[in-house]
């Protein structure tokens, strides 16, 4: 009875730490129209696969500060879109 437990709570964590994973960031910004931030979210890329290789190296989530760095650099590729959107907006009036 107790490894069923173990199983289902392990189970359990699984989920919940795939639930709250951030997704890898996705360079959408034009390196036509905008060099500088396409650049910069290919560095928010790189920054987000060593995250993971560290994660993977560990075999474990470093106290879930490695996902906690993956949710802030997800975000800061959100914001780096917002920025060339603000730009495009403000380059057509």
């Amino acid at each position: 009875m107790k490894r069923l437990t173990l199983i289902a709570m392990t189970a359990g964590l699984v989920l919940a730490a795939t639930a709250t994973v951030a997704q890898q960031p996705v360079r959408d910004v034009s390196a036509r129209r905008h060099p500088n931030l396409a650049a910069a979210q290919r560095l928010v890329d790189q920054a987000y696969k060593r995250v993971t290789d560290a994660q993977q190296a560990n075999e474990f989530d470093l106290g879930g500060h490695a996902a906690k760095a993956k949710e802030l650099l997800d975000r800061a590729n959100a914001e780096l879109k917002q920025a060339a959107e603000v730009s495009n907006e403000d380059h057509h009036h």
